[in-house]
């Protein structure tokens, strides 16, 4: 195919779920003018005033039957609630439709691996938001390790705290902190090991006295003995008047370290390798929805899957093994400390912010997802 002619060919979408997320696809789809935004969805009324508004070459609608119905559609953006893809997921494939997921694929395990069989028994191109594979920052690092500048991979050490969503803002279907948010953060350690975990042990701590641990720290070892600690919580300086937070990623070799820290604006990656010592300061990048939509485009223009789209399977498998960990967790002392007043003061403050930590930064307006 004359790559000209694929560059200026338009991939027609329709989104369904027109929340914080889909707000975030529709930005990135429009921005990179390689997609025509037909439908826009929502069972949300403000949510599709906001579309009107916002997208009114679109044509936005309540029920998202007529997106699968119409045959010009070739893709479908599921970004409603984790209950509601699997449905949408086997409607999308009924109908011919290939389809970005956000993530989890599915409300419950179970429903995860039909996703997981159902899409890859489809002749149909499929990818999940797991957004830290087509961070530049892991891509680089990966490339580095690959070309022997830390000797043997040997110590993954991810971290993630910040002040984040809290229980009861946003999580309904998706499960506590460690699930919702850290099952990137497991994916992203089985890429870089390139095989399976093997051991575990998680030690959680149920903060503000709340029924699910809002802190996990999970280590253990991967099948190759590549070993691995997560570090994952929204709990960090929740009511400090000035907030802060900790995230890092600490990649140890027989030889030498790749390590990563960014404060959501700018990320900043060290390679300390055998034959080079490198520093490189980049934009963060947010949640690389662009990239993703950018790799999606072509490969449903080419006909050809990009290898880069993550797969149905890798959010499965992220999925299980988070909440594996989080089960571990109970299998130990798990303590429960602070209490319900002081989560309760954490979400009204939360509520008079103009923007909470673990909320990537838009210039598009902040409505509640339906």
């Amino acid at each position: 195919m004359d790559t000209q002619s694929s560059v200026d060919t338009k991939v027609k979408v329709g989104i369904i779920g027109f929340g914080r997320m889909g707000r975030f696809y529709w930005e990135a789809m429009r921005k990179s003018r390689r997609w025509d935004i037909a439908y826009i969805c929502d069972t949300n009324p403000e949510s599709r005033q906001l579309a009107k508004a916002l997208s009114p070459e679109s044509r936005i609608v309540e029920d998202n039957q007529c997106i699968f119905e119409d045959e010009s559609v070739q893709v479908v953006g599921l970004f409603t609630l984790a209950d509601s893809r699997m449905g949408q997921i086997e409607k999308a494939i009924r109908y011919g439709k290939h389809i970005i997921s956000e993530k989890p694929v599915a409300d419950t395990m179970e429903n995860e691996w039909k996703v997981v069989e159902m899409t890859e028994n489809s002749n149909l191109i499929s990818t999940v938001n797991l957004y830290l594979r087509n961070s530049w920052y892991h891509n680089l690092m990966k490339e580095y390790i690959q070309e022997g500048e830390i000797g043997e991979l040997a110590i993954i050490r991810i971290c993630h705290m910040t002040p984040g969503l809290v229980p009861g803002e946003g999580h309904e279907y998706e499960g506590p902190a460690f699930h919702d948010c850290g099952m990137h953060y497991v994916d992203i350690t089985r890429w870089y090991a390139g095989c399976d975990y093997r051991t575990w042990n998680a030690q959680g701590v149920n903060m503000w006295n709340y029924k699910d641990p809002w802190w996990v720290q999970c280590h253990g070892t991967f099948q190759n003995g590549v070993v691995f600690d997560i570090t994952q919580g929204f709990v960090y300086g929740q009511l400090s008047k000035d907030q802060i937070h900790n995230s890092y990623v600490d990649i140890i070799g027989t030889k030498g370290v790749v390590r990563m820290t960014h404060d959501f604006n700018t990320a900043v990656v060290d390679l300390h390798g055998v034959n080079q010592t490198l520093r490189v300061e980049k934009p963060f990048g947010g949640k690389n929805i662009d990239i993703l939509c950018d790799l999606f485009a072509d490969s449903v223009i080419t006909g050809q899957r990009n290898p880069r789209l993550p797969l149905m399977r890798d959010s499965a498998i992220a999925s299980e093994y988070a909440w594996t960990f989080l089960k571990d967790t109970r299998a130990h002392d798990l303590p429960a400390i602070g209490n319900l007043r002081t989560l309760e003061q954490i979400r009204e403050r939360r509520r008079n912010m103009k923007n909470g930590y673990g909320l990537l930064h838009s210039n598009l307006p902040q409505i509640t997802n339906p």
